[in-house]
This record gives structure tokens, C-alpha cells and sequence, in this order.
């Protein structure tokens, strides 16, 4: 049984850290549990026709940091429970037949993890001795992991909201019925600059895909809202009699759809076109807008 509960421990500590490192630190920036949470609390939010806002994204990222403190407490108590009480010194006071083995062990794990450090319960066992600073380095930098995943969040929105509030004042500006009448090297820049800003859009998806769940409510920020305007821009822009506009229009329509790609394989489970994965996008961010800015 000790070694049943030891495999155990050490597989939901792996389990957890292996998580950590894909959200974290892996070029793709997603971890298959916490994928799935945010998904599981994104769905929620979409069931709820998104009630909350803007509250999903933050949410998901909680409960995912939950998630993962829980299976380092859960983990490393599998790992000390056969040792309770026998393989710990116990301070004044404590009275370890007053308390379940497993309470003890999940009191001992999360203290451990969190580095409070009460001193009411050391271990004596030297494999113990040595595992407890272990889990403490690990509880350290869970918190800060998780931290710097919250801080890291912030700058991807900022470009994305950037990106819609440019599209949305080229929209009201009705940008594509005045292509032809201005400089094609003005319109060349700025499908260019168009160009770099949704690839950039694309890269964070990919880098920090918890970006996609956060709820813009405000439409003017929301790029789910206005990159359909994008798709007009380029079809304009590419019947263009100037080359430099059309190929300018040519790396606006790829970028356009490397990040449709991105978001109908990662986060919306569809095929189809450019146009069709942009309305789902709208749609699943509850806009109706884009389907209509889009000319689709």
C-alpha cells in the first residue's frame, strides 16, 4: 500500500508540474488541463449567453491555479500519509491520535507547499527530512508561475484591443469606399501595418492561448467584433490597380487567415472558410456584427 500511495502522489505531482511547464514556459503556451478548464468555464459563460462579461477569462485562470495547488497538496500528501504519525515530531499541544492520518497528511502538504512553516509537525523520517524542501521550492514557484501568468496575460489584450479599436475607426471611417481616391503608397503602409498587428494577434493566441477567454464588452475593443472588416478591406484593396496595394493586400489576406487557422483548429473545433471561422469567432464571443461587416 505505501508504494501504491507513493506512485500515486508522484504521478499527480508530475501531472501538475507537466501542466505548469505547458502553460507556462512551452512555446505553445497550453496545457491539456488547464486548456480544458478554460474551456470548461468559457463554455459555462457562453451557456450563461455571457452574463458575467469580461469575468470568464480571470475565472478560468483561477480555478486553474486551484487546480494545480491542489494536486501538489493532494500529491505530496499521497506521499507522506504512510508516514503518518510515525515519521513526524509533533510540538506541545499536538496529539496526533486526535486527528485522521489523511488530515494530518494534507495539513503537513499544504503548509509544506505554501512555506509557512508552523514547526507544529516536522518530519523526522530522513527521506522526509530531505523531501519537504523539495515541495517547498515547488510551492514557490507555483506562486510565482502563476503570477507572472496573470502579468502575462495583459499585454497580449492590450495589442488585441489596439488592433479592433484601429479596424473599428477604419469601419466608421467607411475606409474601403475611399481605397481608390487615396495614395496607393498610404494605402499600401497601412495594409501593411494591418498586416503585422494581426499576425501579432495570431502569435499570442498561440503563445498565450488564455488570451482567447477573455470577453471584450466593450465591441469597439473587440477584435472577435471587428476583424471581419478586414475581409473587405482585402478584397478592395485587391482589385487595386496598383501592385504595391495588391500585394499588400496579398499579406493581409495570408495573415487573415493564419489567425482564422489558429482559431478554427485550437479553439473552435470548425472548417470552413476565412469568413465562416470569423462569424463562429464572433458568435462565440457574442457579437453578431462581424458577420455583417464582413459582407458574409
Amino acid at each position: 500500500m505505501t508504494w501504491v500511495l507513493t506512485i500515486s502522489g508522484v504521478i499527480l505531482i508530475l501531472v501538475g508540474l507537466w501542466d505548469m511547464f505547458h502553460s507556462l514556459l512551452h512555446p505553445r503556451g497550453r496545457g491539456t488541463l488547464s486548456h480544458a478548464v478554460l474551456q470548461g468555464v468559457w463554455a459555462l459563460s457562453r451557456s450563461l449567453k455571457h452574463r458575467f462579461g469580461s469575468a470568464a477569462g480571470p475565472a478560468g485562470m483561477v480555478v486553474v491555479t486551484i487546480l494545480w495547488v491542489l494536486l501538489q497538496v493532494v500529491g505530496w500528501a499521497l506521499i507522506y500519509l504512510p508516514q503518518v504519525p510515525s515519521g513526524f515530531s509533533y510540538g506541545p499541544g499536538v496529539d496526533p491520535a486526535r486527528y485522521p492520518d489523511v488530515m494530518q497528511a494534507l495539513v503537513v502538504s499544504a503548509v509544506t507547499l505554501s512555506t509557512l512553516g508552523f514547526g507544529d509537525v516536522v518530519p523526522i523520517q530522513p527521506t522526509l527530512r530531505m523531501l519537504a524542501p523539495v515541495q517547498a521550492l515547488t510551492g514557490f514557484a507555483l506562486l510565482t508561475g502563476a503570477l507572472s501568468w496573470f502579468t502575462q496575460a495583459f499585454p497580449p489584450l492590450s495589442r488585441r484591443r489596439a488592433l479592433a479599436m484601429d479596424i473599428d475607426g477604419l469601419a466608421e471611417a467607411e475606409y474601403c469606399s475611399v481605397i481608390d481616391d487615396l495614395e496607393p503608397i498610404t494605402v499600401a503602409q497601412t495594409l501593411a501595418t494591418l498586416s503585422s498587428e494581426v499576425s501579432k494577434s495570431v502569435v499570442d493566441l498561440v503563445q498565450h492561448s488564455e488570451s482567447y477567454y477573455f470577453l471584450e464588452v466593450n465591441p469597439q475593443t473587440s477584435l472577435a467584433n471587428q476583424v471581419g472588416y478586414l475581409l473587405r478591406v482585402r478584397e478592395v484593396s485587391a482589385a487595386s490597380a496598383n501592385a504595391s496595394v495588391r500585394v499588400a493586400s496579398e499579406r493581409l489576406g495570408s495573415a487573415l487567415e493564419a489567425l482564422s487557422t489558429e482559431l478554427s483548429q485550437q479553439f473552435l473545433s470548425l472548417e470552413g472558410s476565412t469568413e465562416k471561422v470569423f462569424r463562429a469567432y464572433a458568435l462565440d464571443h457574442g457579437y453578431h456584427r462581424n458577420s455583417d461587416t464582413a459582407g458574409v
